[in-house]
């Protein structure tokens, strides 16, 4: 079948990114956004890729959920400006980042989490798996067990920051904080219940979700410019 363009979608450009280094990440995000707020006629962008362990702290979180001193860690830990609390990074886990200009959607942040919680419940059932929202908190849960987490940033109504869904990390490093600041619900991954899993397959899902989700026309892109400075 041919995937014809449909003049009635806005483009979003797919970069389907592997693994890179949380800061190098921001960095590219931060320049997306500022073309994007000087030029909002700029095409929305899905950034799709894997970090190395990385723990991230959002604006005015509590480092009281880190179970360690973050003056003397050995571990990669940043303060950013998502909202949200402690957050984990680590292979095995698929990071989405839409730079979305919401004009063109819908101007209500509470609509957005709501559709990036969508396109992860899209994806588990696909699986056959039940994802479910909890109210007053932000992310998706299975089973009891929060598989995917969400923290935003909005300028000018274009976002940056986004989803992180547990495929098949190792989870040890979820252990060294309180996940999101909630201490009563554990994290989960899909391998727990999909052994086997793999970021790559799911990456071609959560694009297919998002699509639908957002109504956009993906396009796969290769970043121009920004990447890679070593």
């Amino acid at each position: 079948m041919i995937h014809s363009y449909d003049p009635q979608k806005n483009i979003c450009l797919l970069y389907n990114q592997g693994l890179m280094p949380y800061l190098e990440a921001h960095g590219w995000q931060r320049s997306l956004l500022t073309e994007r707020i000087h030029d909002p006629s700029l095409d929305d962008v899905l950034i799709l890729l894997e970090h190395p362990p990385v723990y991230t702290l959002g604006q005015g979180s509590n480092s009281d959920f880190l179970k360690f001193d973050i003056d003397k860690s050995q571990y990669d830990v940043h303060r950013v400006e998502r909202g949200g609390e402690v957050t984990y990074h680590c292979p095995g886990q698929l990071v989405g980042y839409p730079i979305l200009n919401l004009q063109r959607y819908r101007k209500d942040l509470h609509w957005y989490l709501r559709q990036l919680e969508e396109v992860i419940i899209r994806v588990l059932a696909i699986y056959g798996l039940q994802g479910e929202r909890i109210p007053a908190f932000t992310g998706v849960w299975l089973q009891g067990r929060k598989v995917a987490a969400i923290g935003i940033k909005v300028s000018r109504w274009i976002t940056m920051h986004g989803f992180a869904l547990n495929v098949c990390p190792d989870m040890t490093g979820f252990e060294r904080i309180v996940p999101c600041g909630i201490s009563d619900k554990p994290v989960g991954s899909l391998a727990e219940w999909i052994p086997g899993i793999t970021c790559q397959e799911v990456r071609f899902y959560i694009a297919q979700s998002f699509a639908e989700v957002f109504g956009v026309e993906l396009v796969e892109s290769q970043p121009q410019g920004f990447l890679r400075s070593e």
